[in-house]
């Protein structure tokens, strides 16, 4: 393993760091080879996040019934919770769901506070037809239920196609995994605009300087709007019906392995009504390819 050119090289990701190390190596120890790489023992060994196996059962039962009814307050996701048999309470429902990031007021998950201090961006995106490539991207985070514990994932998204262009996972909801997956999508170009929540990963200097720095429009989610993001939104309920639901993992690499395996399906083999029955990638791919041999 070239543990000195992952050291050098500025585009991999602290996942990539933690699949080249070798526990098994017989020269070189977890902890070299950790200390090769630039990354800290305690990233290596990180484990999802914890809550008792109850707990884990209740946020994925919340998490499924938000999909279906995302106005459920903590008053009706407790009913729904007993109906299943759960001896809950409010305020131990309402913990969870914070924890998850939902609230009913939105019609969505809300996985960020937004910084009172951050800039305000207007939503650029009522009443436009969305008719091309690369004219929208977009991007949120998600919960992630395992058998063990929770992950979050965040994903970059072209509106007109609906490909996949990045995405990460991460057990805690720092800025710096939604940078990861916005570097990476800048591998396949850049959109006109780019529309995010307003969570404070996405209004986060960094994010948004990143953004100006590529001369990209920033749009913004209006608070209480459901439609705002509707493209991310059907993304995690397909992603959540057709993997995550039907899935138990154990571990990170085991989630981290299975979405891979899953985003492969959906952008080159999953066909897509709204696409006349295409694929993501059929449409994003021959459409650039098209503009690049013009």
């Amino acid at each position: 393993m070239n543990w000195t050119g992952l050291k050098k090289n500025p585009a991999c990701k602290i996942s990539d760091k933690r699949r080249a190390i070798e526990p098994e190596h017989d020269q070189l120890s977890i902890s070299r080879q950790c200390q090769l790489v630039e990354m800290s023992r305690s990233a290596y060994y990180y484990k999802p996040k914890g809550e008792s196996p109850e707990n884990l059962d209740i946020m994925f039962e919340i998490d499924k019934q938000y999909i279906e009814t995302p106005f459920y307050g903590v008053e009706k996701m407790c009913e729904h919770l007993r109906s299943l048999k759960y001896n809950v309470n409010p305020k131990r429902v309402r913990r969870l769901m914070r924890l998850m990031g939902l609230e009913a007021i939105y019609c969505k998950p809300r996985l960020s506070i937004p910084d009172k201090e951050h800039k305000k961006y207007p939503y650029l995106l009522r009443g436009v037809t969305i008719n091309r490539i690369d004219q929208v991207w977009s991007t949120d985070i998600t919960f992630i239920p395992m058998k063990n514990g929770f992950m979050y994932l965040t994903a970059v998204i072209d509106w007109h196609s609906r490909y996949v262009l990045s995405w990460r996972l991460s057990n805690s909801l720092d800025v710096s995994f939604c940078m990861d997956a916005l570097e990476e999508s800048f591998g396949f170009g850049k959109p006109e605009i780019f529309n995010t929540d307003q969570g404070s990963q996405f209004t986060s200097k960094e994010f948004t300087g990143m953004l100006e720095s590529q001369e990209i429009s920033i749009s913004m989610d209006g608070r209480g709007r459901a439609l705002d993001n509707v493209f991310v939104e059907r993304l995690w309920r397909t992603v959540k019906y057709e993997y995550v639901f039907l899935h138990s993992q154990e571990t990170v690499k085991e989630l981290h392995d299975g979405l891979k395996e899953y985003f492969e399906f959906y952008n080159n083999r999953r066909l897509h009504q709204g696409l006349d029955y295409r694929t993501p990638a059929e449409v994003y791919k021959n459409t650039k390819n098209k503009v690049v041999n013009i």
